[in-house]
C-alpha cells in the first residue's frame, strides 16, 4: 500500500511570492518549438494513464487574469476529449450551499484513468471567504485540514493531484485588466469582484502564502508558476504535468505486472527518449539560452 507522510513540517511559502522571479520569460521561437512537443508528450501520457487506470486531477489556482483559462485551452487542444473534463469554478448555488463545501467537487472527480481540470478548485471559496472576513480563524483552519484529508483520500484512491498557483504581480494584473476592458469581447471578464480583489492584492498576498503553507503535503504538493510571461507559464505548466504523470506511471508500472500497462508505458518512454536530447527551454540544460529578459 502506498505510504504518505503528514503535511510537510517546516515548509514555508511566507515571503516566497514576494521574492519569486517574475521576470522569467520565453522567446516566441522557443515557445513555438517547445509547445507542440509537450502537447504530443501529454497526449501519449493521457493514453498511458488510461491503461494504467491512473486518474489525474489538475487544480489551477492563481490571481485573477493570471492566465488559467488560456492554460486550459492550450492543454485541451490535443488531448482526447473522451478522457478529460473541465470544471469551471463558479460560486456555489443555493442548493450546493446546503452541503459541505467539498461536496460539489467530489461530484466532479474524474473516472479512473481519466483527467479532470479545475479552473479554481476547492481552495478559492475558502480563500475568498477568509479574505472577505466571512470565516472565523477556527473555521478556515478546519477547512484547510479538511482539504488535506480530502486530497489524501484522493491520493490513496490512485488519483494523482497536481496543483498550480499562477503568480503575477499587481502591476501585470492591472495591465491585463486594461487590455480586457479595451476589448468589447473581453470586457465582461473584469467584474466588480475582480476590481475589488485587485485593490486588496497586498492584503491577499500573505493570506495566499499561508494557504500554500498549510496545504503543502507530500501527496499533493504545490507548483508555483511565474506567470507574468504567458509563454513561460504555459511551457512550465506542461512540463510539470508531464513530469508528474510520468513519475506516477513509473511507480505503478513497477507495482502492476500487466503486460498491456507495461507495453504502453514503455512505448511512451521510447518516444520521449528520442526527444530528450533536445532539452526543454524552461526546465532543461539550455534554459538560459531560451529565456528572454531574465534578471
Amino acid at each position: 500500500m502506498r505510504e504518505y507522510t503528514s503535511p510537510i513540517v517546516g515548509q514555508r511559502f511566507r515571503e516566497l511570492l514576494e521574492s519569486i522571479n517574475l521576470k522569467k520569460s520565453l522567446s516566441k521561437t522557443a515557445y513555438q518549438k517547445a509547445m507542440p512537443e509537450l502537447q504530443e508528450r501529454l497526449r501519449k501520457l493521457q493514453y498511458a494513464a488510461k491503461v494504467a487506470n491512473v486518474s489525474t486531477i489538475v487544480c489551477l489556482e492563481g490571481w485573477d487574469a493570471a492566465g488559467k483559462g488560456r492554460a486550459i485551452r492550450k492543454l485541451t487542444q490535443k488531448l482526447d476529449p473522451r478522457l478529460f473534463r473541465v470544471w469551471s469554478g463558479t460560486p456555489p448555488t443555493p442548493l450546493e450551499q446546503r452541503y459541505h463545501f467539498l461536496h460539489r467537487y467530489q461530484l466532479a472527480l474524474p473516472n479512473y484513468g481519466e483527467m479532470a481540470v479545475f479552473n479554481h478548485g476547492w481552495y478559492r471559496q475558502v480563500l475568498e471567504d477568509r479574505c472577505d472576513k466571512k470565516l472565523k480563524k477556527s473555521e478556515w483552519l478546519i477547512a484547510y485540514q479538511q482539504i488535506n484529508e480530502f486530497e489524501r483520500w484522493l491520493a490513496e484512491d490512485r488519483q494523482l493531484i497536481i496543483k498550480f498557483w499562477m503568480h503575477i504581480s499587481k502591476k501585470k494584473q492591472k495591465q491585463r485588466f486594461k487590455k480586457y476592458v479595451a476589448d468589447p469581447n473581453l470586457a465582461w471578464r473584469v467584474t466588480k469582484d475582480y476590481r475589488r480583489h485587485h485593490r486588496d492584492y497586498d492584503k491577499w498576498l500573505p493570506t495566499v502564502e499561508e494557504m500554500l503553507t498549510k496545504t503543502e503535503t507530500s501527496y499533493a504538493p504545490w507548483s508555483l508558476i511565474e506567470a507574468n510571461d504567458q509563454r513561460w507559464a504555459l511551457v512550465r505548466i506542461f512540463e510539470v504535468l508531464a513530469q508528474r504523470i510520468e513519475k506516477e506511471l513509473d511507480r505503478y508500472s513497477q507495482e502492476d505486472s500487466s503486460s498491456q500497462t507495461a507495453e504502453v508505458i514503455e512505448e511512451v518512454h521510447q518516444t520521449l527518449a528520442k526527444k530528450r536530447g533536445k532539452r526543454s527551454p524552461v526546465n532543461g540544460r539550455h534554459r538560459e539560452q531560451a529565456e528572454v529578459g531574465n534578471a
